[in-house]
């Protein structure tokens, strides 16, 4: 009986701890990453010319490598951090297979340093440099999770493959709506390799940074993956406009994504209550060569047309980005009055243009801010009384004119009767 009561308390335990077993989360699941932690991947030119040694008085290679190093025993804990290559394998003369050279060294993830680095100090200069089809690969690698996504592409030429072209990818990429930075960083002064870089940048909202010095090299690395972990994730909606007002989306308040060709206009519509204020903004971003003079112009309009306010920029030369902004606050009403959200029309509109030879598509990347806020004291700038609607400018302007009319015939009359008395 003894024996029966210990076999039984036995076996109760053992399914006990399978229970438990099966209920706790397992140790490697503890340690996968929240979905939104930030992700970064350090994708690293190795071919043929990554031999020059004109850093420092050391190879371009032996450089990297020592970034990636100094790079990896500083990364943050909650940063995931990958390693691609390009141009690392294929020694050969044949353009086609060595187009396709790039892979993954080091899987996206929490970082093992010691096997991280030991996957770097076994690159060798070798190959070709196929920069789009790594930026491609590159995205694949982030996908997945809410949080931030970065690729600090280092390389010292431009693409050699053509096709697929990276600036092209770029856009790609940034049309894709997922909020995805390319940051690039030249090993060289070369003209057209800092245009190219300069345009992958470009065109994701990235930054381009020329290097001559082991030490900036390292510097710069580390500041662009702590800023990954830095920087509040806030994905813009994507939204598309419309041709006209009545069949514009209604937005809510928020921070919205879309894309305008050059010269094209697009509508959206906001509902917003007597007592409230209507606050906009919308900027537009040059991520291709443009012609140098350009402007913005964002109008809320009644649905029937009538102009409320609106508010413009213009611009010469080369710029990054331009925005514009505006607000009309609808003044409170009695108790006994209607108290219905009104439709605003909202228009952007741009004046950029470009040479024949610039891709149209996909078009210019634009960014919606817009949001409706309670109004509760009297609204202090003109619009808010009509300047910008028309009739109220026209009633200034007569009464204005009307009285400098009669204040000059007054004043030349009086001069007459004095010269004719003297």
């Amino acid at each position: 009986m003894i024996i029966k009561k210990r076999l039984a308390t036995g076996a109760l335990g053992l399914l006990t701890a399978l229970a438990c077993g099966l209920i706790s989360p397992p140790a490697a699941m503890a340690d996968e990453p929240a979905p939104d932690s930030p992700k970064v991947e350090l994708v690293l030119d190795v071919s043929g010319s990554m031999r020059a040694r004109d850093v420092d008085g050391d190879s371009r290679m032996a450089a990297a490598k020592q970034a990636f190093n100094e790079v990896l025993d500083a990364t943050p804990e909650e940063v995931r951090l990958g390693i691609r290559t390009l141009g690392a394998n294929y020694p050969g003369k044949d353009r086609k297979a060595g187009c396709l050279d790039s892979e993954r060294l080091y899987p996206v993830g929490q970082v093992d340093r010691t096997e991280a680095k030991a996957a770097v100090a076994t690159l060798r200069p070798t190959g070709w440099t196929p920069i789009g089809l790594a930026l491609r690969g590159a995205s694949k690698d982030l996908s997945g999770g809410d949080g931030t996504r970065r690729i600090v592409l280092i390389t010292d030429g431009e693409d050699s493959c053509g096709l697929p072209d990276p600036c092209d990818v770029a856009r790609e990429l940034a049309a894709q709506g997922t909020h995805l930075v390319v940051d690039t960083l030249g090993l060289t002064l070369d003209r057209k390799v800092r245009e190219q870089l300069s345009c992958i940048a470009e065109a994701t909202g990235g930054t381009y940074t020329a290097i001559q010095h082991r030490d900036q090299l390292s510097s710069r690395i580390k500041q662009l993956v702590r800023r990954s972990a830095d920087t509040p994730v806030q994905t813009p909606t994507p939204v598309r406009g419309a041709a006209e007002c009545a069949k514009a989306p209604y937005l809510g308040s928020g921070l919205y994504s879309d894309r305008e060709s050059f010269g094209e206009h697009r509508w959206y519509r906001m509902r917003v209550a007597p007592g409230q204020e209507l606050r906009a903004s919308a900027s537009v971003a040059v991520d291709r060569t443009v012609d140098p003079d350009y402007g913005v112009l964002l109008r809320a309009v009644t649905p029937g047309g009538r102009e409320l306010v609106r508010g413009s920029e213009a611009g010469s030369g080369r710029t990054d980005v331009i925005s514009s902004g505006l607000r009309y606050p609808i003044a409170d009403v009695d108790d006994d009055e209607d108290r219905t959200a009104r439709t605003v029309c909202l228009e952007l509109s741009q004046s950029f243009s470009a040479p024949a030879s610039v891709k149209r598509t996909p078009g210019l990347p634009v960014e919606f801010a817009v949001d409706v806020v309670g109004n509760d004291d009297p609204p202090a700038d003109l619009a808010a009384f009509g300047l910008g609607r028309g009739w109220v400018l026209l009633g200034v302007l007569t009464v204005g004119g009307l009285l400098v009319g009669l204040l000059w015939g007054w004043l030349a009359r009086w001069r007459v009767t004095v010269w004719r008395s003297n």
